[in-house]
């Protein structure tokens, strides 16, 4: 079998060695060359033709995520960004997730060579991810002004009814993703109304990148958007984010619906898991649950999501075509979770019409 073929971007010396080194104890992957700067990697990408490369950000002679803006213009192709573990770090990683990265390690400030090599199962991972992902020109993204720049297709032609006055408050949304979740959640919320039901969503993403990430979607939707807190009352209009690095679900105090966050071991080999999150709904929520499983790798989610439509959850899976990595929705498929399988664009129109015209959400099953 052929091996990954991988560039390394990296303006240190030390962390080209170090990724280097790490690609190739691989059997499956080679690191074909290695650019201190973008320009230099222009010309390897050129003449190696690799199949995914890891891009720094804060390089000499051109940034990262300029050097990824005109590549995914002019040649799309898997990008796994590494960035540092900071504030800023984390909201240039969003930046380069919007533009098309699929994904993206986060290094240590300090500690550089014990770190990475701590990381390495994950980096690889995410080079096998990448090189497995649907890479293609992206629409615009979201300005920094928070505005959307050009409504897509999908969004412009989408019927836009007013939600109901519900009788009550007790629908909740529930949102599982991954690999490529970042931008797919966006596509959901934001055409949402600020008298949504309220929604839950866990995002795998390690401790500080979440803060960020729901600050962005806030700055962009009618609804609002922060993470999660324990103990918080779930509310419509609302939408609660798992914090990177802690497991959130959902228990009942009193009348209430309210957010439980918590550090226990990892799910499925992540924390936040999606299958706490909807084993949560469907203990606590029962009907008064709708699934979302979007793309991501692995099966983080399935069986649970199984759960929940044995419920009485009423469920949507992102199809194949739409997504990043088809892992954790073909396993949601192949569980029997789902009621409807939709391109990403469809999802939040096909939720805004059920929610329209069944506020009990009436259970259905395919």
């Amino acid at each position: 079998m052929a091996k990954i073929r991988v560039v390394v971007v990296d303006d240190s010396a030390l962390v080209r060695s170090l990724l280097t080194e790490i690609i190739n104890r691989q059997p499956d992957m080679q690191c074909v060359g290695a650019a201190s700067d973008p320009l230099v990697a222009r010309e390897m990408i050129r003449e190696l033709n690799p199949d995914v490369i890891t891009l720094d950000v804060e390089m000499p002679r051109m940034d990262g995520l300029e050097f990824l803006s005109r590549l995914m213009r002019l040649r799309p192709m898997p990008v796994v960004m590494v960035s540092t573990l900071t504030e800023q770090g984390a909201d240039i990683t969003l930046r380069a997730l919007e533009m098309g990265a699929v994904d993206y390690v986060a290094k240590p400030r300090i500690g550089i060579t014990s770190g990475l090599n701590e990381l390495a199962g994950d980096i690889v991972d995410k080079i096998r991810i990448a090189a497995a992902a649907h890479v293609r020109r992206l629409a615009p993204a979201p300005s920094a002004t928070g505005t959307i720049t050009q409504a897509t297709p999908a969004t412009a032609e989408a019927p836009r009814a007013p939600l109901p006055r519900l009788s009550t408050t007790e629908k909740i949304i529930c949102i599982g993703a991954s690999t490529g979740g970042t931008e797919a959640i966006r596509e959901v919320l934001t055409p949402l109304p600020a008298d949504s039901p309220a929604i839950v969503i866990t995002q795998h993403m390690p401790p500080g990148f979440t803060t960020s990430f729901a600050a962005r979607l806030d700055s962009l939707c009618k609804i609002r958007v922060a993470e999660a807190r324990d103990g918080q009352r779930i509310l419509p209009g609302h939408a609660y984010i798992a914090p990177g690095g802690r497991h959130l679900r959902i228990d009942r105090s009193g009348s209430n619906y309210v957010a439980v966050v918590e550090d226990t071991e990892p799910v499925n080999r992540h924390r936040p898991s999606v299958e706490v999150l909807f084993k949560s709904a469907a203990r606590v929520l029962g009907p008064n649950a709708l699934g979302i499983m979007l793309t991501g790798m692995g099966a983080d989610g399935a069986l649970a999501m199984r759960e929940m439509k044995d419920a009485g959850s009423y469920n949507y899976v992102q199809d194949e075509a739409s997504c990043v990595v088809f892992g954790m929705p073909r396993m949601a498929i192949q569980a029997g979770a789902a009621h409807e399988v939709l391109p990403l664009k469809q999802i939040a129109p096909a939720l805004l019409n059920r929610l329209a015209s069944n506020p009990a959400l009436v259970r259905h099953r395919i």
